[in-house]
């Protein structure tokens, strides 16, 4: 991948666990910790019923807070949004629509995390600062929005592999 952080050769003790461990393995909290806060996966995405394509639109999922990039009930969204969808490391492997850029998927296709990446970056704002989040990008919550609307509101740049570089 390009512009992933350079993989640099450490005892194992030394690695950071996202470069020792399986996704199947890590603990509830280095999983979580695995999120950018992006907020990419939170936008609503249409699916094409005849090519079964998915879509991304720049319309929030309706908890998701367009500037912190994060759900505004996390514990609670499933119950919440119906069809929202638990990262697993199955789902992780499966899932055609995960941003490129996602850490979960960059892991299990064998690849490092971005410098920008708060694990690599130690600053949760870089990936906001990389033009990476969904910050100032998003058009409003799905409630704001009709079938019609959401279907106007399709964009590419969610799956774009950006030309990230180092400041």
């Amino acid at each position: 991948m390009p512009n992933a952080a350079p993989l640099v050769h450490l005892q194992p003790e030394e690695q950071p666990f996202w470069r020792v461990k399986s996704l199947e393995v890590m603990s509830p909290d280095e999983w979580e910790s695995l999120c950018d806060g992006c907020g990419r996966c939170c936008l609503v995405k249409l699916e094409d019923e005849d090519t079964a394509e998915v879509m991304y639109t720049d319309v929030g999922c309706t908890l998701l807070n367009d500037q912190t990039c994060r759900c505004k009930d996390y514990p609670n969204r499933q119950a919440k949004v119906a069809d929202c969808v638990r990262l697993t490391p199955h789902a992780v492997r499966s899932l055609a629509w995960l941003p490129h850029t996602c850490a979960y998927r960059l892991l299990a296709e064998g690849h490092d995390l971005y410098w920008w990446h708060p694990l690599v970056s130690g600053d949760p704002e870089t990936v906001h600062a990389a033009g990476i989040s969904v910050r100032d990008r998003v058009a409003g919550p799905e409630e704001d929005f009709t079938v019609a609307e959401l279907l106007e509101r399709i964009t590419d740049w969610p799956m774009e592999d950006p030309s990230v570089r180092r400041d």
